[in-house]
């Protein structure tokens, strides 16, 4: 009973979103320009668009902080070597991204030394940016190298 209660509530919410980002997409290229920045398109509901994204960001990151802290009080009551497994992925996310923070490359980059970009252009954004960068390559190949093994340790054991 509770999951169907659960599945419906997911259901419904994602159906909501949907709706919101398909009204705020249709807003985006069809709403109208702005006057041109630089000769380029200027859609008027841009500002809409981010914040509708950031939303969804900080939504998505508070609920995963939610559930894997309800997740651990649980698992640790039950079964404390696996609580304590759960919580060792987290710190390796964390040692993930200060070491792709270190490694990334703080250097102002003089194409972008323009007066709109000179707020991004330091040595701070420019290390988060590759942050990401790498943390996705490494977590893409982890995930392509995940399915390889788990795919030839299936044929193996048949």
């Amino acid at each position: 009973m509770a999951v169907t209660k659960i599945r419906k509530f997911s259901s419904w919410v994602l159906v909501l979103c949907t709706v919101i980002l398909l009204a705020i997409v249709g807003l985006f290229f069809f709403g109208g320009n702005n006057e041109p920045y630089n000769g380029q398109w200027n859609p008027k509901y841009t500002d809409l668009l981010l914040y509708w994204t950031y939303a969804l960001l900080v939504i998505t990151v508070v609920a995963i902080v939610f559930f894997v802290v309800v997740q651990f009080a649980g698992n640790f009551k039950a079964n404390p070597k696996k609580a304590l497994f759960g919580l060792g992925i987290i710190v390796l996310f964390a040692i993930l991204f200060l070491g792709t923070y270190s490694i990334g490359d703080g250097t102002p980059m003089p194409a972008l030394a323009k007066p709109e970009t000179e707020d991004y252009n330091t040595s701070g954004w420019l290390k988060v940016t590759d942050m990401f960068f790498y943390s996705i390559y490494i977590m893409a190949a982890l995930t392509i190298l995940g399915v390889i093994v788990g795919s030839v340790k299936r044929v193996i054991e048949k």
